[in-house]
């Protein structure tokens, strides 16, 4: 069976190259059927996904790989802290300053917090990122399929790239923000030890 692809398993490794040196433990926000969450268990002792999705959590418990899954909402569960803080293409579901702030808070002295999310074209600024998207998107299915989760979905994003940039400069100082294709953007930011 071919490997499961689509955009947001694409920057699983973004978030994999983010863990820090010596992680003990890890959490993965919107963890859905958990497959950055097993994929994070490799490198991580101690791995805790949540989700609000019941079905999703069910299927990742099925799958196991050694991760404690949680159904229950990011904002307001008494967890943390965490080495690792990531977030695939769930930010976009909540309220982002509210949501950057409280995954901040997750993050222990000396983590990392990762998040990859979605925006909204900025117009006519970006026809050029968006044509190449497109263009490497039809390439990409056609080599690899296109594996669509069963999760909830919004679109499109309420924020703008330029507005997410803004968020983040203003919640998190210091954190790197960069865009990418397939309609993402990632900021890393790291918690003084």
């Amino acid at each position: 069976m071919a490997p499961r692809w689509n955009h947001n398993i694409h920057y699983h490794r973004l978030v994999l190259d983010a863990v820090p040196s010596g992680a003990r433990t890890a959490l993965d926000i919107g963890c859905g059927e958990g497959m950055l969450a097993r994929e994070l268990r490799t490198r991580v002792p101690q791995v805790t996904g949540i989700d609000l999705d019941g079905p999703g959590i069910a299927l990742a418990r099925e799958a196991g790989g050694g991760v404690e899954y949680v159904q229950g909402d990011a904002m307001t569960e008494p967890i943390g802290p965490f080495d690792l803080v990531a977030c695939v293409a769930t930010l976009h579901h909540l309220d982002a300053r509210a949501a950057l702030a409280r995954f901040a808070d997750l993050v222990a002295p000396g983590g990392r917090l990762v998040v990859v999310g979605l925006a909204r074209s900025d117009g006519l600024v970006d026809a050029p990122r968006e044509a190449a998207a497109v263009l490497a998107h039809a390439v990409a299915v056609r080599r690899r399929g296109y594996w669509e989760h069963s999760a909830p979905q919004v679109w499109p994003p309420p924020e703008t790239y330029a507005g997410m940039r803004v968020i983040v400069r203003d919640v998190l100082p210091g954190a790197t923000f960069r865009r990418h294709l397939y309609w993402r953007w990632s900021l890393v930011w790291e918690r003084p030890a």
